[in-house]
């Protein structure tokens, strides 16, 4: 006699074993309270924006847009946000230092997943990156 119920959870506790631990992220909340202030500091200037925020592996855990933002600037933050995780610095900062180093700059470009213009920044507790937030849709902003 087949005893199925021992050999369901034998199956699950293989695939259990197999999982990788989850990415360190921030908290939903803070994610959200994060996501809102961006979106709320953008209106206040006229722009619809959309905002990402990612854990640490970059995978989208959080995505907010304005009423009549592009949809382009969805996918935009998207990446602005993984650019700031997998680099572990502002894309800002990233962008600034392509334009000094030639070498810096060649090695960024040769990377089709980056995404180096402003609107990235890794979220960190401590020294440690645990997701970042990407907004897009305020390049009138930047200058």
């Amino acid at each position: 006699m087949i005893r199925w119920p021992a050999m369901l959870g034998a199956i699950v506790l293989a695939q259990q074993a197999d999982r990788q631990p989850p990415a360190r992220r921030p908290e939903f909340a803070l994610a959200l309270e994060a996501a809102q202030a961006a979106l709320a500091a953008c209106a206040a200037n006229g722009v619809k924006e959309a905002v990402s925020v990612v854990d640490s592996a970059g995978i989208s855990r959080l995505m907010l847009a304005a009423d009549g933002a592009a949809n382009i600037e969805i996918e935009i933050s998207q990446k602005k946000a993984a650019t700031a995780v997998a680099l572990k610095a502002a894309t800002s900062e990233i962008a600034e230092g392509m334009e000094k180093d030639p070498a810096f700059r060649a090695k960024i470009e040769a990377d089709k997943t980056l995404f180096p213009r402003p609107g990235g920044l890794p979220l960190t507790v401590g020294n440690e990156v645990i997701g970042a937030i990407g907004a897009s849709g305020a390049a009138r902003l930047n200058g």
